[in-house]
């Protein structure tokens, strides 16, 4: 029988799903990062996948014709020749690319993606004027390094990836804007999501029991993962991902493009995938509650009335959508004595923010919000989802399938058909 791997680089870990052509699930792995190794460097990556690799049963290891990973949009790392990171990624929410924006702004077309501090772009200027840019030769995603941890070419990536990095997925190609500045670093080759890229190297086939025709597939962005694993594939239907942070998505006929807002388009064949990231989300949640305290505390929650406190959750300043400022700052006063007005509050708070995201979206041309699919950890809290489907005033649901991972491996098995 033929087995599908797909695996998931999020904020909170490292997942895995393994499916047959019939897409039922065999096998699932989870490890989550102890503290933030995420942010220590590839080398956790690393080992995470390869980690995952060994606890996938062999008998299902034999049997997997082709894999594909997804990453964090934005997460990025300078390579040498080889393939070797030379200094730390910046991870999706990092900010450092704040003071090259004049720079960038004078480059790029207004209202681009690529306008925000945490694009891929900003980032890769960032790095430009560092000491250790002299030893790059190769800027990737997370997802393209991991991929050529796999089969072994540097500089391959999809277009769901390099959309931040300012590549433009209507022509398909890298714009004319971008080619003069003429960057002194090999961007990579684009191809379409799913896209065999080549067979697993003979040492992992050999070294993890893997097929030796085995293919490795052009990967795509964790919320798109989702996406293709929610059971969403209408216009007007959407997923928002409810983990570290909050992303919303909407399948729409029009493309909408605003760096003012932090609104993107992902090419969907022939429809678009609008939305942004928020940098609010579980991990705010986490600051302040255990999960066996957010648990009890949601179910002591009123639900008839709604909280008054307004607040803007985040861990630190800076937010990516739907303001996009990578100043602003956190507002999370005032606290309540009681924890559980204190949680009704930020779950209220984070509702309006997923709730104003959506309506940019439609004032901006997207079809018209119909249903919400809910993936992530966020999905399984019953009092946020009713607090969110009063603010969204549409039906909200859990995914169809809820790891991105599965998403993933949906992409392996179905390539680019996916989006036909």
């Amino acid at each position: 029988m033929d087995f599908y791997l797909g695996i998931d680089f999020g904020t909170s870990g490292v997942r895995g799903v393994v499916i047959n052509h019939e897409t039922h699930t065999q096998t699932e792995i989870k490890h989550h990062w102890a503290g933030e190794p995420v942010a220590k460097g590839a080398d956790s990556w690393q080992v995470g996948l390869f980690r995952l690799l060994t606890e996938i049963p062999e008998k299902l290891r034999r049997e997997i014709k082709a894999i594909a990973i997804n990453g964090t949009s934005s997460t990025v790392l300078l390579c040498d020749g080889a393939g070797q990171p030379v200094d730390a990624p910046l991870l999706y929410n990092d900010g450092r690319g704040s003071v090259v924006m004049p720079q960038l702004k004078s480059i790029a077309p207004p209202q681009n993606n690529v306008l925000s501090a945490t694009s891929s772009l900003a980032k890769l200027l960032w790095m430009m004027q560092q000491p250790s840019f002299s030893q790059g030769r190769y800027f990737l995603h997370q997802a393209d390094w991991l991929g050529f941890l796999l089969h072994g070419y540097l500089g391959i990536s999809d277009y769901h990836n390099a959309l931040k990095l300012g590549y433009d997925v209507e022509e398909l190609k890298y714009p004319q804007w971008l080619e003069k500045l003429e960057l002194p670093i090999q961007l990579p080759t684009v191809l379409p999501p799913g896209t065999p890229i080549a067979k697993l190297r003979p040492e992992i086939a050999t070294g993890f029991h893997f097929p030796h025709d085995c293919l490795v597939c052009a990967g795509t962005t964790d919320s798109i993962a989702a996406f293709l694993a929610s059971g969403a594939k209408y216009p007007g239907e959407a997923v928002t991902s409810l983990g570290s942070t909050l992303v919303i998505k909407l399948l729409s006929r029009t493309r909408v493009e605003d760096s003012r807002y932090g609104i993107y388009s992902h090419r969907w064949g022939n429809l678009w995938l609008t939305g942004g990231a928020s940098n609010t989300g579980g991990a705010v949640l986490k600051q302040f509650f255990s999960d066996a305290e957010l648990e009890r505390l949601s179910r002591e929650i009123n639900m008839t009335t709604a909280c008054e406190l307004d607040y803007y959750p985040l861990l630190q300043p800076g937010e990516r959508f739907p303001i996009n400022d990578p100043l602003l700052p956190p507002r999370l006063t005032p606290r309540p004595h009681s924890p559980v007005e204190f949680l009704h509050g930020l779950l209220e708070s984070m509702s309006r923010i997923e709730a104003r995201g959506y309506e940019l979206l439609q004032v901006m041309g997207a079809d018209k919000l119909n249903r919400v699919y809910t993936a992530g950890g966020g999905a399984v809290n019953s009092a946020w989802s009713t607090i969110r489907e009063r603010h969204l005033k549409v039906s909200v649901m859990s995914s169809v399938h809820s790891e991105a991972a599965y998403g993933t491996a949906l992409l392996a098995m179905r390539g680019t058909d996916f989006f036909n």
